[in-house]
C-alpha cells in the first residue's frame, strides 16, 4: 500500500502575461515622451524670442549663452525647429548652417503637442456640423519623391473641385506659408466664405492648427477638424479623387520639377471633367454655380 503525498509550493510567483506587459511597456513609452512634444504657445514664445535675433545675424549659442534663463530647450533643438517648425527664422538665416553639406537622411520634422486636437476631434466635428449650415473642405497631402517637392490638396466636398498647391517641404511649416499666402490672395471675406471648417487627417504637417485658423493678426479665418486615427474613409471625397492625380503623377514620381504652373495646369484638366455623380457636370462648373466665377478666377 502506497500513500500519495502532494507537496505544494509556498514561494511567492509571478506569472509573465503577455498582453498586460506590452500595455504597460506602451503606457511607459507615451510617458517618456510625453513631455518631449512642444505646445503651440511655446513654439511661438520660441520664435517670438529666437527668430528676431538670428535674423539679426546672432548664432543660436550666443543667444542661448546670453539668455539662459530664457530657455528650456538644447541648442541643437533650436536649429531643427529652425529647419522645420519656427515661422519666421529659416536656416537661410544662419551663414553657418547653410554651409553645411545636408544629411542624407530625412529631416525631423517636429510635432506640436497631441493637446492641439482637443476640441478639433472627429466627434467635434460632427457637433459642428450639425449647426454650422456650410460646407467643408477636405484636405490632405500628396507625397511625390521622399523628401522632395509636396501637393497640398483642397478639396470642396459639395462639388467635387479640388484645389492643389505645391509645397517644398512635407512640414506644418510649409502647410502655413500656403495657407498664408491663399489668405492673401484670396483676402479675409472670401478665404472665409470658401473654406469655413476644414476636415483633415492626423498627419505630422497638420499638426500645428492654430497657424491656420488664425492670421497673423489673431482673426479667426477657418476651423480646423482631425479625422479618427487610421480612419481615411472619414473623409473619401479627397481620398477617392487622388486617383486623378495619380493618373498623371503616378505613385513616387518626383514633383521637383514642377512648378504651380504646372500643377494648376493638371488641376484644370481634372476640375474639367464630368462626373455623373454632378448629372454630368464638371467640378468646376460646380464650382462656378455655388461660389462664382469671379472667385473660380482667384483659385
Amino acid at each position: 500500500m502506497f500513500l500519495a503525498i502532494h507537496y505544494q509550493c509556498v514561494l511567492r510567483k509571478q506569472y509573465y502575461i503577455h498582453k498586460k506587459a506590452h500595455e504597460v511597456y506602451r503606457e511607459k513609452l507615451v510617458e517618456s515622451r510625453t513631455e518631449a512634444n512642444i505646445t503651440e504657445e511655446e513654439l511661438m514664445a520660441l520664435d517670438q524670442l529666437v527668430s528676431p535675433l538670428i535674423q539679426r545675424g546672432q548664432s543660436v549659442h550666443h543667444i542661448t549663452v546670453n539668455n539662459p534663463d530664457q530657455f528650456n530647450v538644447s541648442e541643437k533643438s533650436i536649429y531643427r525647429y529652425a529647419d522645420g517648425a519656427l515661422r519666421k527664422a529659416r536656416n537661410v538665416d544662419m551663414p553657418r548652417v547653410c554651409r553645411l553639406k545636408p544629411r542624407k537622411s530625412k529631416p525631423v520634422e517636429h510635432k506640436v503637442d497631441n493637446a492641439c486636437r482637443i476640441g478639433r476631434n472627429y466627434p467635434d466635428f460632427g457637433k459642428f456640423m450639425e449647426h454650422s449650415g456650410v460646407s467643408a473642405v477636405e484636405m490632405d497631402s500628396v507625397i511625390g519623391r521622399i523628401g522632395g517637392k509636396v501637393l497640398l490638396i483642397l478639396m470642396f466636398k459639395s462639388c467635387d473641385f479640388m484645389l492643389a498647391f505645391i509645397g517644398a517641404h512635407n512640414t506644418s511649416q510649409s502647410v502655413i506659408d500656403i495657407f498664408d499666402e491663399l489668405y492673401r490672395l484670396l483676402g479675409a471675406d472670401s478665404f472665409r466664405r470658401l473654406f469655413p471648417v476644414i476636415l483633415t487627417d492626423n498627419r505630422s504637417e497638420f499638426s500645428n492648427p492654430k497657424l491656420l485658423e488664425f492670421d497673423a493678426l489673431g482673426y479667426s479665418r477657418t476651423n480646423i477638424f482631425y479625422c479618427d486615427p487610421n480612419a481615411s474613409f472619414q473623409k473619401t471625397n479627397v481620398e477617392l479623387n487622388h486617383e486623378f492625380i495619380r493618373r498623371i503623377l503616378p505613385k513616387g514620381t518626383s514633383f521637383d520639377e514642377f512648378t504651380q504652373t504646372d500643377i494648376d495646369k493638371m488641376m484644370s484638366y481634372i476640375n474639367s471633367y464630368s462626373k455623373e455623380k454632378l448629372n454630368d457636370k464638371s467640378p468646376f462648373e460646380m464650382f462656378d454655380f455655388l461660389y462664382g466665377f469671379m472667385i473660380s478666377l482667384k483659385n
